[in-house]
């Protein structure tokens, strides 16, 4: 009874319209008062305490800082890199766009951020070169998703807060997984240009012009070194690894590239702040339906009905895979990491699936869903940006999403790409 109302008024709240914030805190009233004895006052309690976390305090510096870093010039640097060293390829310039968003994504954490960041410059450029600008913006969209897979990663830190697992673990094990997405997505783009016959553009790099663009870039490819050089090396944790990417693009951007001004300022801290309301919003919400599950122990519940189907690992992880794509597309990757961590979770190390390895998978799976529509945040960042109906973005995007359907299909048969780097750590 309570599982059924709390799960059916959640999603009859988001079919008729209302914010996925609202939804969960909703939901998780109607079962409070219908199904359970708790105090209603606890929503709020938890709601409340759960920002008050020194982790969590991570998730708003690295908004900041891929917000200073996308206006300070970071990206226009990375994507300079890119094109010298992948520019003369057939596809040159979507493949660049992919390579430019692994870079952006090593910084910021974000997937919208990276489609932000790298779109602006990269749409409207392979436009005019002759790209069919559907081509371009799914292209754009589909490597976004790239940022919540590299490290640092947002929902690696929150899968880390609520799973108990080793956050800076987390990243290590993004590292090949991220990587393995990328030249999953370049191949695509090499592909789909030949067949299409896009133009090529630029010449085979010499050694000088990689050095040059190399050294165009450099305070721009530091910033990933010192941020998990600091972290594994024990100079910082990763909360504070986020405050100094903030500290160091600031710097970068006032004093060595020169682009952000203090007027400037202004606009990159409102614009940060406004990204995280509703991420804050939406973490205090999910973490009271959290709250609600693990105290009407309907993780164990749920985690029996799957281990009854199978205690098959692989099979166990296609259909949580299957489950997740599908939950991607209607419920944003922050919620979706809250809300079914501890539900999931006990079910893969039921079945003997390290908890890194299961992050890694989790998190591939709901990159997926910045694609997919309905909610699609990527995809709607990128209709924004190329002024292409979302309708014919997500036509174009097909070939792409297979792409990382199958990549993420390796990294399940593989466990040793998520866990070979993390082993070595240790």
């Amino acid at each position: 009874m309570t599982i059924a109302i709390l799960f059916i008024s959640f999603f009859v709240l988001m079919l008729i319209g209302v914010p996925i914030a609202i939804s969960l805190g909703a939901s998780t009233l109607f079962t409070m008062i219908f199904a359970t004895k708790l105090p209603l006052g606890s929503i709020v309690q938890q709601a409340f305490t759960s920002l008050d976390s020194f982790s969590l305090l991570a998730i708003p510096l690295f908004i900041l800082a891929g917000v200073l870093m996308g206006q300070g010039g970071v990206s226009k640097r990375l994507l300079r890199l890119a094109e010298v060293l992948v520019g003369y390829l057939v596809g040159g310039l979507a493949i660049g766009t992919v390579l430019a968003s692994m870079f952006f994504a090593a910084i910021s954490g974000s997937g919208p951020a990276t489609v932000a960041a790298i779109g602006s410059f990269m749409i409207p450029s392979m436009a005019q070169k002759g790209y069919r600008t559907d081509f371009a913006a799914a292209v754009t969209a589909t490597a976004g998703s790239i940022g919540v897979i590299l490290p640092p990663s947002i929902p690696f830190i929150m899968f880390g807060i609520i799973g108990g697992v080793s956050i800076g673990s987390l990243f290590l094990a993004g590292i090949i997984p991220g990587i393995l997405v990328g030249i999953a997505l370049m191949i695509v783009s090499y592909g789909i240009a030949k067949k299409e016959g896009f133009p090529t553009e630029g010449k085979f790099p010499t050694f000088m012009d990689v050095l040059k663009a190399i050294n165009y870039a450099k305070w721009a490819l530091l910033i990933p070194v010192v941020i998990l050089a600091g972290i594994y090396s024990g100079l910082f944790s990763p909360t504070e690894s986020a405050a100094v990417a903030c500290i160091y693009s600031l710097i970068i951007g006032l004093f060595v590239y020169k682009e952000l001004t203090f007027k400037k300022l202004y606009d990159v801290f409102l614009e940060a702040t406004l990204m995280n309301i509703p991420v804050v919003i939406i973490i205090s919400f999910s973490i009271s339906f959290a709250y609600l599950l693990s105290i009407e122990r309907i993780p164990g519940t749920i985690a029996q009905f799957i281990t009854g189907i199978s205690d098959n690992m692989i099979i166990t992880m296609i259909l949580i895979s299957l489950f997740l794509l599908v939950v991607g597309m209607f419920i944003d990757t922050i919620s979706s990491v809250v809300i079914l961590t501890p539900i999931l979770l006990p079910v893969a190390q039921a079945v003997g699936i390290d908890p890194i390895h299961f992050g890694v998978i989790m998190v591939c799976n709901l990159a997926v869903g910045y694609v997919t529509p309905p909610l699609g945040v990527n995809l709607f960042v990128a209709s924004h940006i190329s002024k292409v109906s979302v309708e014919r973005i997500s036509r174009a995007l097909i070939p792409f999403v297979i792409a990382m359907v199958v990549t993420i299909i390796i990294i399940i048969l593989i466990p040793q790409l998520s866990t070979f780097i993390p082993s070595l750590s240790n």
